[in-house]
């Protein structure tokens, strides 16, 4: 009997996100260099800020306390949060200007960039801790992953880019 479950542990759930957002970036940045229409980089760009959003929010929602708990590190998990606010702001800039505007690319690649930061800091500071830690980080996985269908469920029935905020 096979397990469904695709993910070992909430770390390996996070990375993948983790690994799906820096591919679109790549893809984005492919467009840009094909001189892809408005449309299609709009629509990528409203894809790359939902798939964050959501990220952002199972991490804040789950991961985040579970690791704060376990860690005792409130510094540690305030700065991801700093990170996450920064995000959100620069998600935000994107949704509400037109993709024809002039620094429409740099906005995009700005967050990419604050993106890459977060997810380096992630993956040698948190996720390596919380590896460590007295966590049961398959059960924190099977957590993240149903909320973030029910998240994704929410911004599909809405049909927007932004931040759901209540379970599907």
């Amino acid at each position: 009997m096979t397990d469904p479950f695709p993910f070992d542990n909430a770390v390996d759930l996070l990375d993948a996100d983790h690994k799906l957002v820096e591919s679109m970036f790549l893809e984005y940045d492919a467009l840009c260099e094909e001189g892809a229409s408005d449309e299609v980089r709009q629509t990528l760009a409203e894809r790359i800020c939902r798939e964050i959003a959501i990220h952002a929010q199972i991490e804040e929602e789950i991961f985040y306390p579970a690791v704060r708990e376990a860690l005792d590190d409130d510094e540690l998990i305030e700065e991801a949060l700093e990170e996450h606010a920064e995000a959100e702001e620069l998600i935000a800039y994107i949704q509400a200007m037109n993709p024809s505007s002039y620094d429409y690319d740099a906005t995009v690649k700005a967050l990419a960039e604050a993106i890459d930061e977060h997810i380096l800091q992630e993956r040698e500071e948190i996720f390596a801790q919380a590896k460590l830690a007295p966590l049961d980080l398959r059960a924190l996985a099977a957590g993240l992953q149903l909320r973030k269908k029910q998240l994704k469920a929410a911004a599909e029935s809405t049909g927007l880019g932004e931040r759901p905020t209540e379970a599907a």
